[in-house]
C-alpha cells in the first residue's frame, strides 16, 4: 500500500498534548504505524554515561506519534489536509489534496 505520509512532509498534530502544532516529519516506522516528527511528542529520557565524552544526565528527544494523529499539511490550501491517490496521464500515482484538489508530490 501506498503511503499517505512520507519523509520530510509538513504534518500537524490532530491529537494529543501537541494538537495544532506542526512539523516535518523525521522518520516513519512501518511495522508500528508511527511517524517520528520534529519538536513534536517530546519526553525526557535519563541517560547513562557510556564514555567520558557523553556525559549522563536527562536528555529531550522526540517520540514516535501514531500516523492516525497525523494530517499532511498541503502546500497550496495551507491547512491540514486527508490524501489521496490518483493516476496521472502518464500512469505516475500522485499524492493529492482532499480539500483543495491539488498534487500533493
Amino acid at each position: 500500500m501506498a503511503a499517505k505520509i512520507k519523509k520530510n512532509d509538513e504534518v500537524q498534530v490532530l491529537t494529543g498534548k501537541d494538537r495544532g502544532r506542526r512539523g516535518p516529519v523525521r522518520s516513519i516506522i512501518t511495522k508500528d504505524s508511527r511517524a517520528v516528527v520534529t519538536g513534536i511528542n517530546m519526553v525526557k529520557r535519563h541517560r547513562r554515561s557510556t564514555n567520558p565524552q557523553q556525559p549522563s544526565g536527562i536528555i529531550d528527544m522526540e517520540a514516535p506519534i501514531a500516523l492516525s494523529n497525523l494530517a499532511v499539511v498541503c502546500k497550496s490550501c495551507g491547512q491540514g489536509t486527508r490524501v489521496g491517490f490518483r493516476l496521472l496521464e502518464d500512469e505516475r500515482k500522485v499524492r493529492f489534496c482532499k480539500r483543495c484538489n491539488e498534487a500533493i508530490d
